[in-house]
């Protein structure tokens, strides 16, 4: 069996879920709009860029927010121009860009129109604003590949599996397990190196091999 028969059952399940998770996201937005429409709070945010900006205020975590506040903080106490930098990261890969020498002014102005950015400021001076990206980088597309390590790991490799193309490793899996329970083909494929060129097939991989961590079927063998 292909290993890409083999997953394609992994998915349906999820475009599935994912089905069923959009149509909860319309149904709440829908009734947020609905709320704010009939207690006369509904105002079109979009509408300037003072508004887009408290829009993206109001959809940050906690967690976003204090990151911000800080980055605000550490702005304002800068008196002179900075190299700057975006860093775009990716689930897989990250790509790097330079912004230029910039003032604090300027800096600041980024970093009020970007709120969701993470900024961090090294030792030589160097300012660098990260975006977090839920994809994978153009060159993850092009050469992403899941397999196993030399520690029996699964593991997401620049390329052929090897052990300089290690890119990022998730969990350990068990072999035995595995060659018992799916198909040779399969397993096979996964020792050579499984292409991915999208999101939807990485997180198809992860989700189909998943069940053969170590730590997932220890559990499964001491449920009673």
């Amino acid at each position: 069996m292909d290993v890409q028969q083999f997953l394609k059952h992994w998915k349906r399940r999820l475009r599935w879920k994912r089905s069923w998770l959009t149509l909860g996201m319309f149904f709440l937005v829908g009734m947020a709009s609905w709320v704010l429409y009939a207690t006369g709070s509904f105002t079109h945010a979009g509408d300037s860029p003072i508004g887009a900006v408290r829009s993206t205020l109001a959809a940050l975590t906690p967690e976003d927010d204090e990151r911000y506040k800080e980055a605000i903080t550490t702005l304002k106490r800068l008196t002179d121009s900075k190299e700057s930098y975006l860093l775009k990261s990716y689930v897989c890969g990250e790509e790097r860009s330079q912004l230029g020498l910039q003032t604090p002014e300027q800096l600041l102005n980024m970093q009020m129109k970007h709120p969701n950015w993470l900024l961090s400021l090294s030792a030589n001076g160097e300012v660098t604003f990260t975006e977090s990206i839920d994809d994978l980088s153009p060159a993850c597309k092009e050469k992403a590949v899941f397999g196993i390590d030399g520690s029996s790991n699964l593991s997401l490799f620049n390329g052929t599996p090897a052990k300089d193309n290690v890119i990022r490793t998730f969990f350990q899996l068990n072999i035995k397990h595995l060659e018992s329970s799916l198909p040779r083909d399969t397993v096979q494929q996964l020792r050579k190196g499984i292409r991915i060129s999208d999101l939807e097939e990485y997180n198809s991989v992860l989700s189909t091999f998943s069940d053969y961590a170590v730590e997932e079927t220890e559990r499964a063998m001491t449920r009673p």
